[in-house]
């Protein structure tokens, strides 16, 4: 079946039986976290599930819409696999993708206003403050090529050549398969993305191979591809795959996109971000508390 998903776990789930060729995955879990780390290790491997050469990362979370504590075991999970992909040492460049101007698109943008800057926190200035083993960040939100008629990924070359960093971390929001993912599950790569994937207007990618330093995209699900999702129903219920197009046209009038969102978007949106901000936060400077975190993030 053809079905839209940015998740690899839902790519994995689709091949039935064993692991494919070249691909590896173990579980672990982290308070309320379940963490699955799949690796793709070759061409084979990346063949198999359609992602390229790397570590995959999908923790599972309760819902962000449920009870909620903004300091809470969640952080602690993301931030660990978060700092498992960064370079110990050096500047390293946030930037926050997507539209905030669409809520479904605005996970980045949101996050990264609430990423703490330091690259400019130095000398006298840190030590007064007490700030002096911060590390060094520096925080953006770029927009959108309808904004600013610049691909993303040029604005993100362009910082890159002149600030030097060691590495770069890009939020975004993404499509999963299924609803129950949405606003429950956090997966974070060092493959890099293809800003505005999670709202059907692929852009160039943002990697390694594009930027010349490592590229840790962290992403959570907030949109379901519609037909991807009444092609499943159907299926589920007993349906006829060879009618999967017909039902595709049927949910895509004039061949446009439709994208399934919750109602409850907004808090989706604004709980998902305040948590990622959080754990980029304490991955970066993993001495500080999280009260002091949010306190100068804030």
């Amino acid at each position: 079946m053809n079905f839209r998903t940015d998740l690899v776990i839902e790519q994995q789930e689709a091949k039935a039986g064993d692991l494919p060729e070249g691909v590896t995955s173990e579980e672990a879990t982290v308070g309320p976290a379940k963490i699955t780390r799949i690796k793709v290790l070759n061409q084979q491997g990346a063949e198999a599930l359609g992602k390229k050469p790397g570590s995959y990362i999908t923790i599972e979370l309760p819902p962000f819409t449920d009870s909620y504590d903004e300091i809470d075991e969640r952080y602690v999970a993301i931030s660990n696999e978060i700092k498992s992909l960064l370079p110990k040492e050096g500047l390293v460049l946030v930037a926050g993708l997507g539209n905030n101007s669409i809520t479904p698109d605005a996970l980045g943008p949101k996050a990264a206003q609430k990423v703490l800057a330091t690259r400019h926190i130095m000398g006298e200035i840190a030590r007064s403050a007490g700030l002096e083993n911060l590390r060094s960040v520096c925080v953006l939100a770029p927009g959108v090529l309808g904004q600013t008629g610049i691909e993303t990924g040029e604005i993100l070359a362009s910082i890159v050549e002149k600030v030097k960093p060691a590495a770069v971390i890009v939020v975004d929001a993404l499509a999963s398969r299924r609803l129950s993912r949405l606003g429950c599950t956090v997966q974070i790569s060092d493959t890099g993305i293809h800003p505005g994937s999670g709202v059907g207007n692929k852009r160039a990618e943002i990697s390694r191979e594009t930027l010349g330093v490592p590229v840790i995209a962290v992403g959570v699900p907030t949109v379901v591809d519609a037909a991807t999702l009444a092609t499943d129903l159907a299926t589920d219920a007993g349906g006829d795959e060879k009618k999967v197009d017909e039902l595709r046209k049927s949910v895509e009038p004039r061949g446009a996109t439709m994208m399934v969102t919750p109602r409850e978007i907004d808090l989706l949106i604004d709980r998902a971000a305040a948590l990622i901000a959080l754990s980029i936060n304490k991955a970066l400077h993993p001495t500080m508390t999280p009260e002091d975190l949010l306190a100068l993030a804030s």
